[in-house]
Parts: C-alpha cells; sequence; structure tokens
C-alpha cells in the first residue's frame, strides 16, 4: 500500500485556517479569534469527491464503495520571524516538511472582532510575508549544506564541486526572491535541489477566503491575490460558509448554495485541486463486494498501481486488463467491453492513465 500524500494548510494567525479545516474534515478543532489556537498540527484524511466513482457504483451495484482520500494537514499559524523561531517558527517550519503541497489561506475579509496580525487586510502583503520567512528558512537550509559541502570540494572531490556550484546558484536564487520551485534545473540538479527538502520548493494552491458577500465576485483584495500570485494557482472561497454548511440538512444546503449562486460547496473543488496539485490521478477496480477507488502519482507503472492494491500483486505481476473509464460508462459492464474489444491486455511498460479501470492478473 503507498502512503496518502499530505498538504498543509498553511498561513499568517487568523486567516480561517482552522475553518477551512473544519470544514474539509467535519473534525471540530479550534478556531477561535487568537493567534496559535493550532499548535500542534491537525490531520485529516478527506475523500475525494469523483463523480466517476458514483457513476460506477450505480453500474455496478456492488454493497460498498471506496472513495480515493487525501490528507489535510492543519499547521499553526506563522508571524514574521519564524524562520528565527519567532512565535510557533520552529514547530511551524518542522511541519511543513512534512507535507508534499502547501495550501495557503490568505486573509481577503475585514472583521472587526477578528484581529489581523499586521493590523490590517492585505492579501499580496500577507502572501508576501510567508514567503519570505519560507525563503529565508530555505537559505538556512542551502547555507549549512554548502558548509559542510565546501570542505569536501576544497579537496579536490568532483562530485562535491559540482554540487557546490548547484547550490550557490539554488542559493542566488532564493536570494532573488525566487521559490525553488520555479528555479530551472540543470542536468543532473534535480536530485541535488531535491535532497534539500526546501519548503519553497513544494507546489502550492492559494485560498483566497472572503467574505460571505463576495463570494459570486466582485472581491477586490481577492482580484489583488489572484492578480499577483496567478489566476490559475488562487481559489475563492468562504471558510466560515463553508463550515456552516456542516451543519445543514442536504435539501437546505442545496438551497443555501443556489442562494449565494454556488453550483456545490466550495471545498469540493478545493479538495480536487489538492490532489491535482499534489500530482495524483485515480484508478478504479471493482468486484462483486465493492467499487473503489486507488490513488497513485502520475506516471505510475502497472506493476506498481497493482501494489497499491496488494504488495503480492506487484510481486507476481502478469498483466492489467484495462478499460478506460470512459468505454465503460458507454457501454455499461465488463462482457460488453470485452465483446467490443474496449479491455486491452496491458504488461510492464503500461502507464496507468487517470479513470483507468483495471483487473490485474498475477502470480500468487
Amino acid at each position: 500500500m503507498s502512503r496518502v500524500l499530505k498538504a498543509g494548510i498553511v498561513g499568517l494567525p487568523n486567516a480561517g485556517k482552522s475553518t477551512l479545516f473544519n470544514a474539509l474534515t467535519a473534525a471540530g478543532v479550534p478556531a477561535e479569534v487568537y493567534p496559535f489556537t493550532t499548535i500542534d498540527p491537525n490531520l485529516g484524511v478527506v475523500e475525494v469527491p469523483d463523480p466517476r466513482l458514483d457513476r460506477l457504483f450505480e453500474i455496478v451495484q456492488p454493497p460498498r464503495k471506496v472513495p480515493a482520500v487525501v490528507e489535510f494537514v492543519d499547521i499553526a499559524g506563522l508571524v514574521e520571524g519564524a524562520h528565527r523561531g519567532e512565535g510557533l517558527g520552529n514547530r511551524f517550519l518542522a511541519h511543513i516538511r512534512e507535507v508534499e503541497a502547501l495550501i495557503h489561506v490568505v486573509r481577503c475579509f475585514d472583521d472587526p472582532n477578528i484581529a489581523h496580525p499586521a493590523g490590517s487586510v492585505d492579501p499580496v502583503r500577507d502572501v508576501g510575508t510567508v514567503e519570505t520567512e519560507l525563503l529565508l528558512a530555505d537559505l538556512e537550509t542551502v547555507d549549512k549544506r554548502l558548509d559542510r559541502v565546501q570542505r569536501t570540494a576544497r579537496s579536490g572531490d568532483r562530485d562535491a564541486q559540482r554540487e557546490v556550484e548547484s547550490l550557490n546558484r539554488v542559493r542566488e536564487w532564493l536570494n532573488a526572491g525566487r521559490p525553488a520551485r520555479d528555479v530551472e534545473c540543470g542536468e543532473g540538479e534535480d536530485e541535488i535541489i531535491n535532497s534539500l527538502f526546501l519548503l519553497t520548493r513544494k507546489p502550492i494552491l492559494y485560498v483566497a477566503n472572503v467574505a460571505e458577500s463576495s463570494i459570486s465576485g466582485g472581491d477586490e483584495p481577492a482580484a489583488a491575490l489572484a492578480s499577483a500570485v496567478g489566476a490559475d494557482q488562487a481559489l475563492v472561497l468562504c471558510c466560515r460558509l463553508e463550515a456552516e454548511l456542516l451543519d445543514l440538512e442536504p435539501e437546505e444546503r442545496r438551497e443555501y448554495l443556489e442562494a449565494v449562486g454556488l453550483e456545490r460547496p466550495g471545498v469540493e473543488r478545493l479538495i480536487q485541486a489538492t490532489y491535482r496539485l499534489l500530482g495524483l490521478i485515480t484508478f478504479f477496480t471493482f468486484n462483486e463486494k465493492e467499487v473503489r477507488a486507488w490513488t497513485i502519482p502520475r506516471g505510475t507503472l502497472a506493476p506498481q498501481a497493482a501494489g497499491v492494491v496488494h504488495s503480492d500483486f506487484e510481486k507476481g505481476f502478469i498483466r492489467a486488463e484495462t478499460v478506460s473509464y470512459a468505454d465503460f460508462e458507454q457501454v455499461g459492464s465488463l462482457k460488453a467491453a470485452r465483446d467490443q474489444g474496449l479491455v486491452r491486455a496491458e504488461g510492464r511498460g503500461h502507464v496507468v492513465e487517470d479513470g483507468d479501470i483495471l483487473l490485474f492478473r498475477a502470480h500468487t
């Protein structure tokens, strides 16, 4: 079984991180209006909404449906000076190192009852504050590695000399205020840079946390944020509204969403966006007992996908009988898919595609 990849929810204090976490997981963690409510990170495993799984469940009609999941971590609020240990800085940064992607919640609403650590709402400034702290922490990481590797490089070690060159280039990049995720790697540099576990190397999605009245658009702070970070990297949500939806019955929730101009809860869009941010795709299996969605990184080969289902399937892998979700949904059964030649026998070199329905054949 592969481990569940984690996305960390980060941001300044009182940005709405824990409120969003509550809406995602219904965990009910504290979401008070003072800094550092979250000290130790809260973890929640969240189901990934997928209409394809729902449709397969309707067609196959087994007793059980098992969705794919993604794990969210609610990390303590960062403050300026975190890289020097200010606030809960050291713990904050350590917790970020343990996740694979970041969901940066940025406050875009005014509320006199909820203090802002900087005294005013300015999303672009707040993003800069967090990004700067992560950059400074990364610079410390690079400097420590450089100090160690330079000693070896002075003795004439070619590998160490190449690493020093790469580290100096990354250091220049970070000093220019550019995150490590955008660094242009030369040949063989990926491994060196990835081994540093840099905080700004992690993929990031920005969540503009707006007032309920701004959900349907026209929110200037959210627009400024989208312009600064790129519209494709920003998602607009009202975290408080998303949390309140949990208390409503399904019909009330539908009516509420319609009233504010939404087709579905924003957290569903966030979960799916996070899944993509983590570089994950879904394949499906089914039998008389269940239909199940499985999570794998994009680019996974069929034997490794088989190992997610059971380690013995990877060891004894023979082939993967494969049909795309679109083909299966169109014909309505595995027998019809076989009869129409839509089921393929794929070997060890097959790269699993998002939405593949797989039946593994293996020596046991």
